[in-house]
Formats: C-alpha cells, sequence, structure tokens
C-alpha cells in the first residue's frame, strides 16, 4: 500500500467575500471526494477570502499508481479551478 499527500495552495485575486470563495472553489470535495482511493479536504485559509489551501490524501497498490493520480488531480485542478495554483507539495507516506 503506497500513500501520498498532496497539498495545493491557491491564491483567489480579486475575491472579496467568503461566499465568492465557496463559489469559486466550489465542488473540489465531490470532484475529488468521490474516488474511493481519494480524501480532499479544505486544510488551510479558511477564514481567508483571498487564499486557500486544499489537501487530498491518495492512496495505491503501487507507487506508480499513486503518483499518476496526483498528476491527474494537479492537472485538473489547473484546468476547473477559478484560482491560482501558487504552492504543490507532494509527500509520500
Amino acid at each position: 500500500m503506497h500513500i501520498a499527500i498532496l497539498t495545493v495552495k491557491f491564491s483567489l485575486p480579486g475575491c472579496g467575500s467568503l461566499k465568492e470563495k465557496r463559489q469559486r472553489m466550489g465542488g473540489l470535495h465531490a470532484r475529488f471526494g468521490n474516488t474511493p482511493s481519494v480524501a480532499v479536504c479544505e486544510s488551510g485559509g479558511r477564514a481567508r477570502h483571498d487564499a486557500s489551501e486544499w489537501t487530498f490524501v491518495i492512496v495505491g497498490l503501487s507507487k506508480r499508481e499513486v503518483e499518476s493520480q496526483c498528476s491527474q488531480i494537479e492537472e485538473k485542478l489547473e484546468r476547473t479551478v477559478d484560482a491560482r495554483v501558487m504552492n504543490v507539495e507532494r509527500e509520500f507516506v
């Protein structure tokens, strides 16, 4: 069993409220949390309207499988989230 922790920090330029932040970041949990091998949560910046941090825990039978899933998540985030990705960290446990 292989486990990766993927932490992604976002900047939300021009975001004026927590309600707008929820709209712009909305659906991350639903999009990625439905996959049985992925757990996701907002892990930082909850009270800030101009920034957010999300952590994904990915589990797989091989390191290659987990790395592939991490890459897919990163690519999908770049395409679908109305925010700027500022930092991505991968940690294998």
